[in-house]
């Protein structure tokens, strides 16, 4: 069966051939994006659909069993599911009439899939960014922590550096005040000793002059008796 017999076959279910092609290609359209994209398409009953990753390997050319390398590269996988297996291998009969052989979803399961977001795939893929992101949030924390510690370090050290470097400058300010401040109590000792002999010297003069005075008072006493 081609994809033209496919069409045909289902053409009465759906109404019409234009609405079989339409929807066959819809829903091949579909699966092959998702496979490219690395998704798995998973069908109950039916099979699933996946992209497997091969590595480079060594293979023999078929005609001339010459060794050839092969690249790395992706291929899609069909897997059978159970249902499909049984029928297949005639465990189970195929159903007759109108009835659908491949198992129908259960009642609410297109709609759970649709309000979690379309398809199964697309539910895996929030999953991965939520523990991603869960995985990403210690290291981020992480590295924070050890950049504030640094940054901690370093401003520890400047300051001790700037510290030891005006601890010298305060030591020497204090010793020019201490050595300005001995060199003016000296000055002030030393003008103190040249003022005491001064006052002393002046001190002695003063008797000096009494006695002059009491000697020019007698001799003007002894001069007006004397007329």
């Amino acid at each position: 069966m081609n994809k033209a017999q496919l069409v045909e076959a289902i053409a009465d279910k759906l109404g019409g051939r234009q609405q079989a092609a339409d929807a066959v290609d819809a829903v091949l359209d579909a699966m092959v994006r998702a496979v490219v994209a690395g998704d798995r398409v998973s069908v109950t009953g039916f099979g699933s659909f996946e992209k497997v990753d091969r590595p480079a390997r060594y293979a023999r050319n078929p005609q001339t069993g010459e060794r050839v390398r092969v690249k790395k590269t992706s291929v899609p996988r069909f897997r059978a599911g159970q249902g499909f297996k049984d029928l297949v291998s005639g465990t189970k009969k195929l159903p007759k009439g109108d009835e659908v052989a491949v198992k129908k979803a259960p009642k609410g399961s297109l709609m759970a899939a649709a309000a979690a977001g379309g398809s199964r795939s697309t539910v895996k893929k929030a999953a991965a960014k939520k523990t991603t992101a869960k995985k990403a949030a210690p290291a981020k924390k992480a590295a924070t922590a050890a950049k504030t510690a640094a940054a901690k370090k370093t401003t520890a050290k400047k300051t001790a550096a700037t510290a030891k470097k005006a601890a010298p400058a305060a030591k020497k300010t204090t010793t020019a005040k201490t050595a300005a401040s001995k060199t003016t109590a000296a000055a002030k000792k030393t003008t103190a000793k040249k003022t005491a002999p001064a006052k002393k010297t002046v001190a002695k003069k003063a008797p000096a002059k009494k006695a002059t005075a009491r000697k020019t008072a007698t001799a003007k006493k002894t001069a007006t008796r004397k007329k």
